[in-house]
């Protein structure tokens, strides 16, 4: 194993732990690989392809990376955007592959702004993990359970396993990050050690999610992302559709409702749903066109929810909490792996400016994390504290406000450039929220749309035929 960046010659080689091998946990190693020898502790069994994990059963729905965070991807893992499009992924252009119907109407298809990566949540972690996993100084324990902390209120030192066998060891670090994800235990596990709970919010739609996989019918090779958004200025429940291209020549259809207004899980009522249920029936006149190849799969435990680390008293040393972990955001937003990617990034400039034992590195870090978490955790919860039944903080004047402005915003960009940009600039996390308020945006968002809205969805004539001619629709109950 090579000697990491930065330790002085015939020293001990520091040593760094990652709880958790998904997405984020991958990230992390590639980030503190130059500075320490990394242990990445993950209790699953890690598929050796673009496989499913038994413990990321949300891989089954729609997941993209805006191009905020794939920017922040390509920083810590150089070339893994090529190697996503080598195994089937699509790059596509913002707004120019994108039809969508967003709560003031239907973005028009202009030339690109930003962009986005889709393919299956399987192929987006194995490119990652098979890059990380080659690299000698990084070590993969799988199958582990995660028992407890090492250390004290002021340092972590490590971390307790207990390995398949039932075996108990001690994994000693300098630095022990946190990306276990969703189920994260962090709080009981800091508790332990003395360290006070962390503040937290959630904001609760009760949304759940179905998504089913269809055959794309041929010659849509190039087809749109095409989804039709909720509006959560009407008192109902926020229904929502997506076609999301993956790649083997498949369409994943993911729809979703909030609290009163949940998708079916059954194949009868998915197609139903689509055409019936949401402000506009094109996914559901899509899909009838299109073989499935899957029964669909509801998923629920959608709840937003946030940790404030950063603001925790005496945060101890060796110790930074990142990804799913921190926040947890509604997925509809896809904002939750672009969120881990800048997280991680902001773990190795920290590191690499200061170095891993740094005094104060772990609090640094946790504020620098908290920067994109504040933005996907407004741009969420502004909307989802909205729909009827949701379990959260009533929004204040000031937040009302904001949102009149922003409900402006949205119509001015059905219309306007200028301000379709500085959304979508903000949207896929590649600009701050305040872009939203430059003054140039401010005047256009007074001055609202230059152009009426569209009518219908901007879908081409050709991209129409290629649907229609691969077969004829089937009945909504067909399944």
């Amino acid at each position: 194993m090579s000697e990491p960046v930065g330790t002085p010659r015939g020293a001990a080689p520091r040593r760094a732990v990652v709880i958790g091998g998904g997405m984020a946990g991958m990230l992390a190693a590639a980030a503190l690989s130059a500075h320490a020898e990394v242990t990445v502790v993950e209790r699953d069994a890690l598929p050796g392809g673009p496989e499913p994990r038994k413990g990321l059963p949300q891989a089954r729905h729609v997941h993209v990376i805006w191009s905020g965070g794939v920017r922040a991807m390509e920083e810590l893992l150089p070339g893994v955007t090529d190697a996503w499009l080598a195994g089937g992924a699509r790059r596509i252009s913002l707004p120019t592959g994108l039809v969508s119907m967003q709560p003031r109407g239907w973005f028009r298809r202009w030339p690109e702004m930003q962009f986005m990566i889709a393919c299956s949540r399987d192929l987006l972690d194995w490119v990652v993990r098979e890059r990380v996993v080659k690299d000698p100084r990084v070590t993969v324990v799988q199958r582990a359970e995660l028992l407890s902390l090492e250390g004290d209120a002021d340092r972590v030192t490590g971390v307790r396993v207990r390995a398949t066998d039932g075996e108990e060891r001690v994994l000693p670090a300098d630095l022990v990050v946190d990306a276990a994800g969703r189920g994260s235990r962090a709080q009981r596990w800091l508790g332990e050690l003395g360290v006070a709970d962390a503040p937290m919010e959630e904001v609760d739609s009760g949304l759940a999610y179905s998504s089913r996989l269809y055959r794309a019918p041929a010659g849509t090779e190039e087809f749109p992302l095409v989804n039709v958004q909720s509006d959560a200025t009407v008192p109902v429940p926020g229904r929502t559709t997506t076609i999301e291209p993956v790649e083997g020549g498949r369409w994943l259809v993911t729809l979703s409702g909030t609290r009163g207004g949940e998708p079916p899980a059954t194949a009868e009522e998915f197609e139903r749903f689509a055409r019936e249920s949401v402000r506009h029936p094109v996914v559901g006149e899509l899909i009838a066109h299109a073989e499935p190849l899957s029964e669909p799969v509801l998923t629920r435990s959608t709840i937003n929810r946030r940790r404030y680390y950063e603001k925790v008293t005496g945060w101890p040393e060796g110790f930074v909490a990142i990804g799913d972990s921190v926040a947890t955001y509604n997925p509809v937003y896809g904002h939750g792996l672009s969120v881990a990617a800048q997280g991680v990034l902001a773990l190795r400039e920290e590191v690499a400016r200061a170095g891993l034992t740094a005094p104060g590195l772990s609090r640094r870090v946790q504020r620098g994390v908290a920067r994109p978490v504040a933005t996907a955790w407004e741009l969420a919860t502004s909307t989802d504290i909205h729909y009827p039944g949701a379990i959260g903080e009533a929004p204040g004047p000031g937040n009302r406000l904001l949102g009149a402005y922003v409900n402006r915003l949205m119509l001015t960009a059905t219309g306007r450039p200028l301000v379709a940009k500085a959304f979508f600039d903000v949207v896929t996390l590649s600009k701050p929220v305040s872009e939203l308020l430059r003054p140039a945006v401010l005047l256009a968002v007074l001055r609202g749309p230059r152009r009426e809205p569209l009518a219908e969805p901007p879908l081409t004539e050709a991209e129409w035929e290629a649907v229609r001619a691969a077969r004829p629709p089937r009945d909504p109950g067909e399944g």
